[in-house]
């Protein structure tokens, strides 16, 4: 993982404007492991909050990592893409995470919902191509973004992950 202070200039066209950032860069990459190392510090960062929206989700240390948090008094909660979701270890991870307590959701509204989020405490943002699976850990060239202590872009994100959890039915365990 790369740390990099977060004084960018956003390129509009060929019009460039300054954004000011409070917070810093993380990236991490996979195969090589440093994505799969940010999503969960990301996790085990969370003292208050994760909201988390994902196309995939069958990695079992991801679902150990949000167990945990949630058990350390977090308030945790994910939307996932529907149709994604409906092979055996999907289903396995969403039981698992819903008998630990933790509200999920599953969007069918889009052809897929394809979004790859951690919005931790309301001020940091993970994001980037990594799936939360197994595969995107050992075999996928992935990318992961953290973008910390920046209240504006995680109430951005925010706003996305209401709207996609307003859209989504409850997941009901399926043993």
């Amino acid at each position: 993982m790369k740390k990099l202070q977060a004084k960018t200039v956003l390129l509009i066209g060929i019009l460039m404007a300054p954004c000011v950032m409070a917070g810093t860069l993380q990236v991490g990459f996979s195969p090589e492991g440093s994505a799969h190392q940010l999503v969960l510090h990301t996790i085990d960062s969370a003292r208050s909050s994760i909201r988390m929206m994902a196309y995939s989700f069958t990695d079992p240390s991801i679902m150990k990592a949000l167990i945990g948090a949630c058990q350390r008094g977090v308030d945790v909660r994910i939307v996932i893409d529907e149709e994604g979701n409906r092979g055996k270890a999907s289903i396995a991870a969403m039981n698992l995470v819903t008998g630990a307590g933790i509200p999920l959701r599953t969007d069918r509204d889009f052809r897929i919902q394809h979004d790859k989020v951690i919005i931790v405490d309301n001020r940091s943002v993970e994001t980037g191509s990594y799936n939360y699976t197994l595969s995107a850990a050992r075999n996928n060239s992935e990318n992961a973004l953290l973008i910390e202590d920046d209240p504006g872009i995680a109430s951005q994100f925010l706003s996305h992950w209401e709207d996609r959890w307003q859209r989504g039915q409850d997941w009901k365990q399926t043993y």
